[in-house]
């Protein structure tokens, strides 16, 4: 298995959540050369801002294989990941991350902040980018058009009459 073929897997998984609304990411974990875990953003669909694909994909690769600590795993994202998600590789001990597209607004992997190659940190994990980029770029592009033109349903928005969690009932 490739970094190619590997990417494709991560890029159906993007595709599944744009389908569903949500931002396409998709990523799969690899280990021994086998895909382990596979997932896409789900924040929108499971209104929940942790379940971006690299946390899915984390804690079911960890499942897979009965532990935190995911040395010898290489994770395969079309996107640069945010803080969050490059903070959680970074404890999983992942070894390698390979993605498509830089994040100029969030990615926490060398394009706002470098939080997976930064010493003061206990773990460093290798970060390789630009596979398929142009394939992910186009899908990332026609889905914020989607997005747009109103094409796309717009989940997060709190429905009228909503009660704040504040707010007695």
């Amino acid at each position: 298995m490739n970094d190619e073929y590997c990417m494709r897997e991560a890029l159906a998984e993007a595709k599944r959540a744009g389908l569903t609304g949500d931002i396409p990411v998709g990523a799969v974990a690899v280990y021994g050369g086998k895909v382990i875990a596979r997932g896409y953003n789900q924040k929108e669909a499971a209104r929940d801002p942790t379940a971006h694909a690299e946390m899915l994909v984390l804690r079911e690769a960890a499942q897979v294989l009965g532990g935190w600590r995911l040395e010898g795993v290489t994770l395969y994202c079309t996107l640069e990941p945010c803080p969050m998600c490059a903070g959680a590789m970074v404890q999983a001990r992942l070894s390698c991350l390979v993605y498509a597209v830089n994040d100029p607004k969030a990615g926490a992997a060398g394009s706002v902040i470098d939080l997976l190659q930064n010493e003061q940190f206990n773990h460093l994990v290798e970060v390789k980018q630009g596979v398929l980029r142009d394939e992910v770029t186009r899908l990332m592009d026609s889905f914020f058009v989607a997005l747009r033109e109103g094409r796309v349903p717009r989940w997060s928005r709190r429905p009228p009459g909503r009660v704040k969690s504040d707010q007695k009932s």
